[in-house]
């Protein structure tokens, strides 16, 4: 069986996976787990803003990693390099995924319990930040005429990696309108068991469903590269010809 036969195979297969996790913890968001007792239904909210705020703020390190190995390699080894490349984008695309939804479920809860859309929050505003950035970093591919802009995009990279920290400690740093921690904030955290099962389902299910998306489009940006790549090498070819 072909590598790529094979490597089809399994993307089907934790496709099929995925998609049967997202059902079964929608269900368990939506139908089965308590209706919270202050919120009401809209506290349903949390079982999708909670999990894509958390992932969003993991997928900006793997495209700080595979932008710190690009830098590295660009000279030394360019074909790695440009899996790397691959890889660092596809996690971007991935952040800026996670990171717009977990900005509109965050507006439509915010609209539900505060009465308002935004607010200029130390949470809030980090995480607008984030999203920022990593557009920011698609738009820098996509449009600079430098010839540079895969480096210049793995540099932005590194700054926009700082911001990570920054969003994830600013409700223990700052108070806000956004709540305290959930989770690790203190004697008083946590949510009730009842509600443990929808959550880390719905964390499981959306954390196999970016993989799928990092992996999906790692696989079409290399696919583009070796494309890019073919036509130069035809390119150089017809050129030799007819210089002879």
């Amino acid at each position: 069986m072909r590598r790529s036969h094979i490597f089809g195979f399994i993307a089907l297969v934790w496709f099929l996976l995925t998609l049967t996790a997202i059902v079964y913890a929608t269900r368990l968001a939506l139908f089965v787990a308590p209706t919270e007792a202050t919120m009401g239904n809209v506290q349903r909210i949390f079982y999708y803003h909670v999990p894509s705020s958390m992932l969003s703020l993991i997928f900006p390190y793997v495209n700080l990693v595979a932008s710190i190995f690009y830098l590295v390699l660009r000279r030394r080894d360019p074909l790695r390099a440009l899996t790397a490349d691959a890889l660092a984008l596809a996690a971007a695309e991935v952040t800026v995924v996670y990171s717009s939804i977990s900005l509109l479920t965050g507006m439509l809860w915010g609209r539900a319990v505060w009465g308002i859309w935004w607010t200029w929050d130390a949470r809030l505003t980090s995480m607008l930040l984030l999203w920022l950035l990593y557009v920011s970093y698609l738009m820098l591919r996509k449009l600079s005429a430098t010839g540079q802009s895969q480096t210049l995009a793995a540099v932005l990279s590194v700054f926009a990696a700082i911001d990570v920290p920054i969003v994830f400690m600013s409700i223990r740093w700052w108070r806000g309108q956004h709540p305290s921690p959930v989770f690790g904030g203190g004697a008083d955290t946590g949510i009730d068991p009842s509600m443990m099962p929808a959550f880390g389902w719905n964390v499981l299910a959306w954390a196999m469903w970016g993989v799928f998306l990092l992996v999906f489009r790692f696989a079409l940006e290399r696919r583009r590269q070796a494309s890019e790549q073919d036509a130069a090498l035809i390119a150089i070819e017809a050129s030799l010809e007819i210089a002879q």
